[in-house]
């Protein structure tokens, strides 16, 4: 079974840095892309940032030369650094796998979230 775990959240001030991890266990037949979502209470869950399979990333227009991507380990561990760190950057952030497992069909695997809180 697939796994997602985050860490590295934690209380940041602004303009700080924080560097957040995703884990993958459990085997996969494929990965298609894998990224990083962020929600605050009372809003929808939005995209921060995405490496698609090939290692293209996309990034929202809120966090583009802040935020980098990258995953290593056969897509295993993916991370989220973030630099200029701002109040508005204060979320709940979550990793995402859009993958195929092994005999069955493309399917989007969630972990928990980890909380970035950015303030002075």
């Amino acid at each position: 079974q697939v796994q997602l775990v985050e860490s590295g959240g934690g209380l940041v001030q602004p303009g700080g840095s924080l560097r957040v991890s995703c884990v993958r266990s459990g085997r996969l037949f494929s990965v298609n892309a894998m990224g990083w979502y962020r929600q605050v209470p009372g809003k929808e869950r939005e995209l921060v940032a995405v490496v698609t399979s090939d290692g293209s990333t996309n990034y929202a227009d809120s966090v583009k030369g802040r935020f980098t991507i990258s995953r290593y380990n056969a897509k295993s561990i993916m991370y989220l650094q973030m630099n200029s760190l701002k109040p508005e950057d204060t979320a709940v952030y979550y990793c995402n796998l859009n993958g195929v497992p092994l005999g069955g069909r493309a399917m989007d695997y969630w972990g928990k979230g980890t909380l970035v809180t950015v303030s002075s």
